[in-house]
């Protein structure tokens, strides 16, 4: 299976994912559900997903969890036009994913303050935990005019 040869094996709720960017054109197609309270990315994984054994390679899951964390972090942000950027990401591997695989990063907790954004998320490999991610985030608010 590659990366375009997806099957329409796809969860209910989950629609692609339009916010695209160079580092994950690589691995489309990207699904993305969201809730009033998180983004919910996920994808079928492919052989371009995966390291020298054969696993989901650990830069992919760690962007993916950074990717959906910062977008919840947005849902929550009162001030428009800000941004957020990364100051802090950990991510603990605790088992491996495979190709076939229905890979999802859900973000499961919210904390936003004035100008730090701190969010957690649960990656699972058809519904089995792999990894669990922490992130801390800044908000860039928008240069006053």
């Amino acid at each position: 299976m590659s990366a375009t040869d997806v099957s329409a094996d796809i969860p209910d709720g989950f629609t692609r994912h339009t916010r695209t960017s160079p580092v994950t054109e690589p691995w489309e197609p990207i699904y993305a559900k969201v809730t009033s309270d998180a983004f919910i990315l996920a994808l079928r994984l492919a052989k371009p997903h995966t390291n020298s054994r054969g696993m989901v390679h650990g830069g992919l899951i760690s962007t993916l969890a950074d990717n959906a964390m910062g977008l919840s972090c947005g849902l929550h942000i009162k001030e428009p036009g800000s941004r957020l950027v990364t100051i802090s990401l950990s991510v603990d591997f605790l088992s491996s994913a495979s190709v076939g695989q229905w890979l999802e990063v859900a973000t499961n907790f919210v904390k936003t303050g004035g100008s730090i954004c701190f969010a957690q998320s649960l990656v699972t490999a058809d519904g089995e935990p792999c990894a669990r991610a922490n992130a801390t985030f800044k908000i860039v608010k928008p240069k006053a005019a």
